[in-house]
């Protein structure tokens, strides 16, 4: 059943987006992140201009962080004021990657810099993942003790920045100066990319300011919230670009295929869930070098130039 999609100016087979939707919704539900990072890259792939694939997804990530955030705020797992100062970072964030995605869209090279950007992006965090992956999987194999020596060096220049805050929730006493510019960071590639973040967020506060893990995810969720609602209003006021037919029907994708996605992710071991997503993650950015470099059928392009942008 065709269904025509209005921002989009594009007929769309209703089927394919749902099952676009409950796919991406069982990642996330089995990883526990946006999912943006994977939905954004489907859209284009079967023909929806780069600019409306960015701008629609933020809305299905809003309302899937919605209902994260929500069920971790009723069990406590949520730093409020880390999640305070990662929301202001966020949406300054946001605000700036709006307006360049704006800039872009202007001087017509935004569907360039979009696929560059997921090209780099998903291929570096995609390697680094499954690299870090095999090695814990063979460590464990060969019962050898994890390196924790070096991920204490990796901290200690973070704790020597001033502005210190203790966060009560989370029981850490940590600068909010790179908690900030790790907010305007993923608020800035949000709204360029239409990607939540999470994927890039949780192991960043893991890994490098060594936040509880019981904490990270309820209060990543709740920046993803705040920074994809800001980048929904500013791109559909500025930019035009939100499609709310195409955002209805993946986000009723996405709620029946992250019920899924959860349970699936209880049965499978974490070294192996960071690992799948990490091939997962890769593959798509190898996708994009592939359609990069692949020769297009029609060399020339027509583009109408107006005052309106």
């Amino acid at each position: 059943m065709q269904l025509y999609l209005p921002i989009a100016d594009l007929p769309v087979n209703v089927f394919l987006i749902l099952a676009m939707g409950a796919a991406v919704g069982f990642v996330s539900g089995m990883f526990g992140i946006g999912g943006g990072f994977l939905m954004t890259p489907l859209l284009i792939f079967i023909g929806i201009a780069p600019a409306v694939a960015v701008a629609s997804v933020s809305t299905h990530i809003a309302a899937s962080s919605f209902s994260g955030a929500l069920s971790y705020w009723r069990r406590r797992a949520i730093d409020p004021a880390m999640a305070a100062i990662l929301t202001g970072g966020g949406i300054a964030g946001t605000a700036l990657g709006v307006a360049l995605f704006t800039l872009l869209r202007r001087v017509g090279q935004l569907d360039l810099i979009i696929s560059l950007s997921y090209l780099i992006l998903l291929t570096v965090v995609g390697g680094l993942m499954v690299w870090e992956g095999i090695r814990t999987l063979l460590r464990i194999h060969r019962s050898g003790p994890p390196p924790l020596a070096r991920r204490a060096r990796a901290q200690g220049w973070i704790l020597g920045l001033p502005l210190k805050m203790r966060f009560k929730r989370s029981k850490m006493y940590l600068s909010v100066i790179p908690i900030a510019g790790i907010g305007l960071f993923i608020g800035f590639l949000g709204a360029i990319m239409g990607v939540g973040g999470g994927f890039l967020l949780v192991p960043i506060m893991i890994y490098v300011l060594r936040i509880p893990t019981s904490t990270v995810i309820g209060t990543s969720m709740v920046l993803t919230l705040f920074t994809m609602l800001i980048a929904t209003v500013l791109h559909a006021a500025t930019n035009h670009q939100v499609d709310a037919v195409l955002s209805l029907v993946l986000m009723v994708g996405g709620v029946i295929g992250a019920q899924f996605g959860a349970q699936a992710g209880l049965r499978i071991r974490g070294e192996h869930l960071r690992l799948l997503l990490g091939l997962l993650i890769l593959s798509v950015g190898i996708r994009f070098a592939a359609e990069l470099a692949i020769r297009p059928e029609d060399l020339y392009s027509i583009r109408e130039l107006g005052l309106n942008p």
